[in-house]
């Protein structure tokens, strides 16, 4: 791999291989043995656009591995309020750091960023379109939490047209055998079309809006997305039309996921149960992307 943008740019081998290497990473996490893969080295971080767990697990995960972190969190703080285009800023900052994260608000940006980019980008998140490192730390959680990818049922619910975490996972997917994926949601907001005709012909689908758990090995829960809407009386339409509740999964071989921040969607009460694991999927996300800055940059500097 150069750079990582699109689920599309890796492939199934690819993936297996990510996720072990995040299994010794989560190892070296549990041991608290000190890493220095990446000693001397620097992340960029990026974020053009809020973020919580994506941006602060990229840096523990460089921190974690002994390299360090430069970066900003608020484009108003960079040149770009003063007309900068980002292709000038990752020309720059490719001089100053050896590796790129960037989360921007426009779909395409970041495979931009990766054409005009010297050392490796990596896709935070790009609008609506893409989070390839979030779809690698779902596999992971499946992976741990159900002990296999192959032949899944799983169910998404909720926002599917602006969803990128959906979207990327839905491709990842479909490099796996025997998988069915239920789609949950309101008419407004459902798979796009392009998703759905990428992947129909590798997994089993179902489109529905009620919320049907029935023979489902893993939820996947998802905020209503009230940022992605361009007419908030659209938004006021479907807010808070899914809520998962105790009784749907308690004493049920499944497991609750959701790519994190949650707004009514999921109740409290759901916290305790061992069925949901959507904190533990946070976490993973520490070990998958050591896993994933380790490999780019070995992979750059053979």
């Amino acid at each position: 791999m150069d750079h990582l943008i699109s689920t599309r740019d890796i492939n199934k081998n690819e993936i297996s291989n990510i996720l072990k290497i995040a299994e010794e990473m989560e190892k070296l996490l549990e041991e608290k043995k000190p890493c220095e893969f990446m000693k001397g080295k620097l992340l960029a971080t990026l974020f053009y656009e809020p973020s919580t767990r994506t941006r602060l697990s990229f840096e523990t995960a460089m921190k974690r591995l002994g390299g360090n972190v430069i970066g900003f969190t608020d484009a108003k703080s960079t040149s770009v309020t003063k007309g900068e285009t980002l292709r000038d800023t990752i020309s720059v900052i490719g001089g100053y750091a050896d590796l790129i994260v960037i989360r921007h608000p426009y779909e395409g940006a970041s495979r931009l960023a990766s054409e005009c980019s010297k050392i490796p980008v990596i896709n935070a998140g790009d609008g609506s379109n893409q989070h390839p490192t979030q779809t690698l730390l779902d596999l992971y959680t499946i992976k741990r939490e159900i002990g296999k990818i192959d032949n899944l049922n799983i169910a998404f619910i909720g926002d599917l047209k602006y969803g990128r975490t959906v979207h990327s996972l839905c491709q990842a997917l479909s490099l796996f055998e025997n998988v069915n994926i239920r789609l949950i949601s309101p008419k407004e907001l459902k798979m796009p079309r392009e998703i759905i005709e990428d992947i129909k012909s590798s997994v089993k689908l179902e489109e529905m809006e009620e919320m049907d758990l029935e023979d489902i090995d893993c939820i996947y829960m998802t905020r209503i997305q009230k940022e992605r809407f361009p007419d908030p009386n659209e938004y006021h339409k479907v807010k808070g039309i899914y809520k998962l509740n105790k009784s749907q999964v308690e004493n049920k071989k499944v497991i609750v996921m959701h790519p994190l921040p949650r707004v009514d969607e999921i109740g409290q009460e759901l916290d305790s149960l061992e069925q949901s694991v959507y904190f533990k999927q946070s976490f993973y996300g520490i070990p998958v992307r050591m896993a994933i800055l380790k490999l780019l940059y070995e992979s750059n500097n053979q």
